[in-house]
């Protein structure tokens, strides 16, 4: 029985249907592709704007996985892909032993390529950029966007090298890649080479797929890396590898100073000892800017411990810092780096160019300020506890960071000390438009309420003492050290001790009354009542110069006169001890401070010594018992104040 015409015809159209993509696949199956590697190497080297080459075999396919049509699998023995005109050598960017993908049919009828897997095996590739910005691995683009998309769901890297040289950032590193039996990573890696100057080795894991379809799939990273001495520890995920964003890191990092980041991270960070910290890393990388914040961190820095969070952005006009920094205790020592005043040891152990002169006190070593204008920050730091030692406490810390343009500035910067107040705004502008080559620097600080016998715990007699302290600073300078800054520098130091107590056996070995000293020494030390102690200093061009200086109590008054330079580091004081009641066998004469700050030089008027001796000598010869009388004081009497 013939079968009806509109059946014939639609048997017909499916034939067609089938026999078309049939014959197709028969055809394509049979074609002798290697003859076709000429006319591909021509139309895809004009395509991407530099050299392409299939060298090797090139072979055509049909595969079926878990499709409703197989799928063309192209594979390509000995590719090579060039760089891009006017790119220097090495010439080439790419060599891949082999290289295979396959193409899904249907999405073509959409103009889309859809490609499950792109495998490359030993590949050596090279990523390169000049000193011009320019780089191999953007390629050409039209003008009028393509109708036809790639869809490109997963990559597979194989045993290989990749190289990658960066003339902007001077990096030249070389990773050779292996294949790993393991069950979260495909692929293990050996890095060696230069990395901002600074040389750079290690090994690391990722794996052997990366999907970019599934933007969710985590891929694995991991690493353990030694950069210019900075040991840097890292496992994790990359989340987004199609926009190369969302790293999620636990991240260690350790070295000599924190400084030394810069060269790996370009954020600004001060000389420190030497530390280390742990956290948690999140970046996102995007084309124009990134965004990396490092969060729950804990370390040590030296033997002081911080932790907190730090938020860094990148951008226009300049990248960005900020963040809570706190640390439980936090020790002085460890704050020397930040302005040169640790030892020579520690300056060589962290780096540092400048070693301290053994006959200065004041840090001659630069700030660095040609990085300040790299970077703005905003960091609040806290610290609960400072000590110096076991003695000096210093407590609640708390300053404010602020980097604007060049413009380092602390507001405010206070603590407790001593169970007073001391507070302050400091402010450097190392921005190079006042002066290229110096820092502009004020300083405001008060201290009110300061304990006299726990500013000076460790002094003998000074644990009686009682009486406190306010002070006054301003000073404004110019220089590109902390001892130049003092040797430049303008402005006042003034201070006060309200009444209270102090040692007598203190003033009586400053007033040089021997037999004094001696009945205190055998009966005991009492206190003295102090009726005040007042400094009034002007500072010009560095120069300290007394302006009033005065210590007064119930029993002796001392004035003190003279100039501290803090350009030269030298003392030239001059103290008056006079006492206000008799004294036996009182040798009180003016007293000399000079000398260096290194090593000052305490001496007594010999000419009035010596008078005084003299005397004594030539009454022992007519009367013995008269020797005594010109060594016996007897004082001005009772009067007392800090007044001139």
């Amino acid at each position: 029985m013939p079968l009806p015409r509109r059946t014939r015809i639609a048997l017909a159209a499916g034939s067609v249907v089938v026999a078309v993509p049939a014959i197709a696949v028969i055809a394509l199956a049979s074609i002798d592709w290697n003859r076709a590697r000429p006319w591909l190497n021509e139309r895809i080297s004009t395509a991407i704007a530099r050299p392409f080459e299939i060298r090797g075999e090139l072979a055509l396919a049909w595969r079926q996985q878990g499709q409703v049509l197989p799928m063309p699998h192209l594979v390509a023995k000995d590719v090579h892909i060039g760089n891009p005109r006017g790119m220097q050598a090495p010439s080439e960017m790419l060599s891949v032993r082999q290289f295979a993908f396959a193409v899904e049919l249907l999405p073509l009828l959409r103009q889309r390529i859809a490609i499950p897997e792109l495998r490359f095996d030993h590949p050596e590739l090279l990523l390169q950029r000049d000193a011009g910005g320019n780089n191999n691995w953007t390629f050409h683009r039209d003008d009028q966007p393509s109708t036809w998309k790639l869809d490109l769901q997963r990559v597979v890297f194989s045993k290989g090298t990749v190289r990658y040289i960066d003339a902007v950032t001077h990096v030249d590193a070389s990773a050779n890649v292996d294949t790993v039996n393991d069950p979260r990573y495909g692929v293990a890696w050996q890095l060696q080479g230069k990395w901002n100057n600074q040389p750079v080795s290690g090994s690391g894991k990722a794996g052997a797929v990366l999907s970019l379809q599934q933007q969710t799939a985590p891929f694995p990273l991991s690493a353990d890396l030694d950069l210019g001495g900075t040991h840097i520890v890292f496992a994790g995920t990359l989340t987004k590898p199609a926009a190369l964003t969302a790293l999620d890191l636990q991240l260690k990092l350790s070295g000599a100073s924190l400084e030394r980041l810069y060269a790996l991270t370009g954020v600004l960070l001060p000389e420190t000892p030497p530390f280390s910290t742990e956290g948690h890393l999140t970046a996102n990388l995007g084309a124009n800017a990134s965004h990396w914040i490092y969060d729950q961190f804990t370390g040590k820095v030296g033997q002081s411990d911080i932790a907190g969070k730090l938020d860094f952005q990148t951008g226009q006009p300049r990248a960005r810092l900020s963040g809570t920094v706190q640390s439980k205790l936090l020790q002085v020592s460890d704050l020397g780096p930040l302005i040169g005043a640790d030892s020579n040891a520690s300056k060589e152990a962290r780096g540092a160019e400048e070693r301290q002169p053994g006959n200065k006190v004041l840090p001659v070593e630069t700030f660095r300020t040609d990085r300040w204008t790299a970077i703005d920050a905003d960091v609040n730091f806290k610290a609960a506890q400072i000590t110096r030692d076991k003695n000096l406490p210093i407590q609640h810390l708390e300053t404010q960071i602020h980097l604007k343009d060049g413009v380092l500035s602390l507001t405010p910067m206070n603590f407790d000390i001593a169970g007073g107040r001391f507070t302050s705004t400091v402010m450097l502008d190392g921005s190079g438009k006042v002066n290229a080559h110096a820092i502009r620097a004020t300083l405001k600080a008060n201290a009110s309420h300061l304990q006299l016998k726990q500013l000076f715990p460790s002094i003998d007699g000074m644990q009686a003492t009682v009486g406190e302290i306010n002070a006054n600073v301003a000073l404004a300078a110019n220089g590109n050290s902390v001892a130049s800054l003092l040797g430049s520098s303008n402005g006042e130091l003034k201070g006060a001790v309200s009444q209270g107590s102090v040692s007598k056996l203190m003033l009586e070995t400053m007033g040089l009354n021997i037999g004094s000293v001696v009945l205190t020494k055998l009966v005991g030390d009492k206190q003295v009542k102090l009726n005040c102690m007042v400094t009034d200093f002007a500072v010009t061009n560095g120069v300290m110069k007394s302006r009033l200086f005065v210590v007064d109590t119930s029993e002796a008054r001392i004035d003190i006169n003279g100039t501290v330079n803090l350009g030269n580091e030298k003392l030239d004081l001059t103290l008056q001890p006079d006492a206000k009641s008799v004294r036996v066998i009182s040798l009180r004469s003016p007293i000399y401070v000079r000398g260096s700050f290194k090593d000052p030089e305490v001496s007594v008027d010999k000419g009035s010594l010596a008078l005084r001796a003299g005397s004594a000598l030539a009454l022992a010869v007519v009367a013995p018992v008269a020797a005594i009388v010109p060594l016996v004081s007897t004082g001005p009497g009772e009067t007392s104040g800090c007044r001139r």
